[in-house]
């Protein structure tokens, strides 16, 4: 039997993963196709989950599919899913694919996300406004909402929010971007708070920190690229939380990198919605 942890001792900086920590898991990540997404969906399969690649990109997906087939990894599969347009019927499509092919959900990491523009509030455009929260949050939970029966049937399930530091702490300009992350950070708890003691599903958001990303590079045009890690190197605290070394540990906020390295450069290292 796993023991569970601890959430007042659990860092999932400090956990160094076995090669087939996740095995016979599936996992599905969102914004797969690009940055951080694709970097902790093909690390998922590297410790050997069946990953489901989910993102608006079909070319991306197709590409991060192949990179796990080439170097002989589970088989993973690929939903298309745009988190913008998307109806109730693509959630529910999705969701019964899903279902049909593995019949439950180990694992799920909400990674996809937009920036929208760095604007005061004051002038800040509406319709990016709405667009930035529906990608970033509603969508998110409709996404989480509709995946839940699946994730119920696991014996140790684990959802994940990507966070960031301009959403457990305000800074000026990043309106919508950090709105939306706020958001997420109270949508874990609510939910923490509501699945806990009833179901094996655990929720907490992990915030990456600076990383080597498109998002990254659009926030940051003139910051020497080279001077924040990889999204490669960032991987090892998602597989800790997706996987049985953080059974029992739900409702916390954690950091993927040193508290100071993220609160000198807040942006999420989120992917686009690809």
């Amino acid at each position: 039997m796993v023991q569970e942890v601890s959430a007042t001792v659990f860092d999932p900086r400090a956990h160094v993963a076995a090669p087939a920590e996740l095995a016979g898991r599936v996992v599905a990540v969102t914004g797969a196709g690009a940055g951080l997404g694709r970097a902790v969906a093909f690390a998922c399969a590297r410790h050997q989950a069946s990953v489901i690649l989910i993102g608006r990109n079909v070319a991306a997906l197709e590409a991060a599919h192949a990179e796990i087939a080439a170097a002989g990894l589970p088989e993973a599969s690929i939903a298309v899913l745009d988190l913008e347009k998307a109806l109730a019927q693509d959630y529910d499509r999705l969701a019964d694919a899903l279902l049909e092919r593995y019949g439950r959900l180990d694992g799920l990491l909400h990674n996809a996300g937009i920036l929208g523009t760095l604007t005061p509030i004051e002038h800040y455009d509406v319709p990016t406004w709405c667009r930035v929260l529906h990608v970033n949050l509603t969508a998110a939970f409709a996404l989480t909402q509709v995946l839940l029966p699946a994730l119920k049937r696991s014996a140790d399930a684990s959802v994940v929010f990507t966070a960031s530091g301009v959403g457990r702490h305000g800074r000026a300009y990043w309106g919508a971007y950090a709105v939306s992350k706020f958001a997420l950070e109270g949508l874990s708890q609510v939910l923490a708070a509501e699945l806990e003691g009833i179901s094996h599903v655990r929720v907490n958001t992990l915030n990456p920190g600076p990383a080597r990303t498109a998002m990254r590079r659009q926030a940051y045009p003139a910051e020497d690229i080279r001077s924040v890690p990889p999204p490669q190197a960032l991987t090892g605290s998602y597989i800790a939380l997706l996987g049985p070394a953080s059974r029992g540990v739900t409702g916390q906020a954690f950091d993927a990198q040193p508290s100071a390295a993220s609160a000198a450069a807040p942006a999420s290292s989120a992917s686009s919605s690809s």
